[in-house]
């Protein structure tokens, strides 16, 4: 049995900026992190001799088929497909927080799958390897509108900054920060749920055409990386860093109407009114998670402020995707 555990992520700046349509005319980049919150895979060899299917496939629901035209979960059937494995398989899915909440999810599950698939095989595979492969399966197989940071973020792990400048040319590096100024931003932010979930590739596609139309918001968005890289590197203005946050999400929300609404930008406006520097809905917008930066003497009124929704603690610079039992 392999069991495979896969990082979920937050983005911090840059959002928008890593994808091609974008970034292989003008660069992008994107500074966020792996969170302690996972997908697991866990994928065993199946005797289908004994029973009437040849795989099984547990998620939020179980499908059990016998052949692979059968499967109704698309991400899962075309990586099978792709991997030549037709049965005798059997896979099981768990994740700690919901899907379609703006954290990589989706990507998480192309990455890990890919991974523990492999593993199975007595086959490595490269991080860089990994996350190539997973941008491929989402965009050239599935036709996902999707940017290429998630994938890349569940492969690696890490606190980076990521820098796009073709389809497979991209650089992680890793943020030099010390531990004590890593966990002093980390205590200073807040993710709370908004409750509501939603689908991704929608908005992303209304953002990717009318590109031509959002280039400065996006040049803009793609400058603030490199200045919250100087906030983090220094040590020294850590609340500076909770502003870019705030500049951040006002020119998000002029990428596309679908990013906010009046519900989201309530919650927000509550939230700078409470203590909050600056802050953003995570991923493509419309619901999931919001997060914010907020000065740990700020959080006693901040947190009474949103007592009646749910706050999810999350730990920065978690591992990229391994192999945790084989």
């Amino acid at each position: 049995m392999i069991i495979v555990q896969t990082p979920l992520r937050v983005s911090f700046l840059g959002g928008g900026t890593d994808f091609p349509e974008f970034f292989c005319e003008n660069g992008g980049a994107v500074l966020g992190s792996s969170i302690d919150k996972y997908i697991y895979h866990t994928i065993s060899q199946f005797p289908s001799w004994l029973f009437d299917h040849n795989i099984r496939f547990s998620y939020r629901k179980v499908e059990q088929v016998k052949s692979l035209d059968e499967i109704e979960h698309v991400p899962f059937r075309e990586i099978l497909k792709k991997h030549g494995l037709t049965k005798d398989i059997e896979v099981n899915l768990a994740s700690d927080l919901p899907s379609f909440t703006g954290l990589g999810s989706s990507s998480s599950f192309t990455v890990g799958l890919i991974k523990g698939l492999l593993a199975q095989k007595g086959e490595f595979i490269s991080q860089k390897e990994l996350a190539v492969a997973s941008i491929k399966m989402e965009r050239e197989t599935l036709g996902e509108s999707v940017g290429l940071q998630d994938q890349i973020f569940a492969a690696y792990g890490g606190l980076n900054v990521i820098r796009f400048n073709g389809l497979n040319d991209f650089h992680v590096e890793r943020l030099q920060v010390s531990q004590e100024v890593r966990e002093q931003f980390n205590n200073n932010l807040i993710m709370i749920f908004t409750g509501k979930t939603r689908r991704a590739n929608e908005i992303e596609k209304t953002k990717i055409r009318n590109i031509k139309n959002i280039h400065t918001q996006l040049k803009q968005i793609h400058s603030l990386v490199d200045e919250g890289l100087s906030c983090l590197n220094m040590g020294k203005d850590l609340d500076g860093f909770g502003k870019l946050l705030h500049e951040n999400w006002v020119l998000k929300k002029t990428l596309s109407s679908s990013v906010s609404d009046d519900y989201i930008d309530d919650m927000y406006r509550l939230g700078l009114n409470n203590g909050a520097l600056g802050g953003k809905i995570l991923g493509a917008g419309g619901g999931g998670f919001l997060l914010f930066y907020v000065p740990l003497e700020k959080q006693p009124v901040f947190r009474k402020a949103f007592e009646r929704l749910h706050e999810v603690k999350i730990k920065l610079n978690a591992q990229g995707s391994a192999v945790i039992h084989s």
